[in-house]
């Protein structure tokens, strides 16, 4: 089994490019996801996240509103981190259990492992290989207030909260330029799992 990590900054396209793999034969694990179901309601997860931010994250139906509690962790380190120290062991335990059947359901499988802050938690330490997905800063921005409907000033904050994404890309084994047609990005994805596959070994 071939474990993939795969990064990139927030709205640079990293679930499209997951997608494509996916779309290829790979087996794919959105941490996103991941994250999500640990903070769902009834969960260890969402219990600590309540205790530690109040009752106020909360939305009518019981589940956290985690658009407004995404805003107030970017605006806030300290809060940040408080989060973190709650969903990454939850999302760490839940990749590994994911990784454990993968591997018995498929040894030769190349797995994609979706993963925001892949370096920032040390998570590519557990990977054959590192991509990151890269759009120019100014694109990124545009995407970002598209997307999640906020305006510049709390792009660019939530853009500086992570790791620049010139180191993630010098970190990386191969870096997917997403800035262009969606064709040429699928061309680069089909490259590199074609490498991965025909190798079976991770690059060097």
């Amino acid at each position: 089994m071939i474990v993939v990590g795969l990064t990139g900054g927030i709205a640079s396209g990293k679930s499209t490019v997951a997608s494509f793999f996916e779309q290829l034969g790979a087996r794919r694990i959105d941490a996103d996801r991941l994250a999500r179901e640990a903070l769902a309601r009834g969960t260890p997860g969402w219990a600590q996240a309540v205790a530690r931010f109040g009752r106020g994250i909360l939305l009518p139906d019981g589940e956290i509103d985690r658009k407004g509690l995404a805003a107030r962790v970017f605006a806030d380190a300290a809060e940040r981190r408080a989060l973190e120290a709650i969903v990454h062991p939850a999302v760490r335990e839940s990749v590994r259990r994911r990784l454990a059947e993968i591997g018995r359901e498929e040894p030769s499988a190349l797995v994609v492992l979706e993963v925001p802050l892949l370096f920032e938690t040390g998570m590519d330490r557990g990977c054959d290989a590192r991509v990151v997905v890269f759009v120019p800063e100014a694109l990124q921005i545009e995407r970002l207030m598209a997307r999640d409907g906020i305006d510049r000033e709390e792009a660019l904050r939530r853009i500086r909260a992570q790791m620049p994404l010139s180191e993630k890309c010098a970190r990386a084994d191969w870096v997917i330029d997403n800035a262009g047609p969606l064709a040429a990005t699928q061309a680069q994805v089909r490259d590199i799992y074609r490498r991965l596959a025909a190798a079976q070994v991770a690059p060097s």
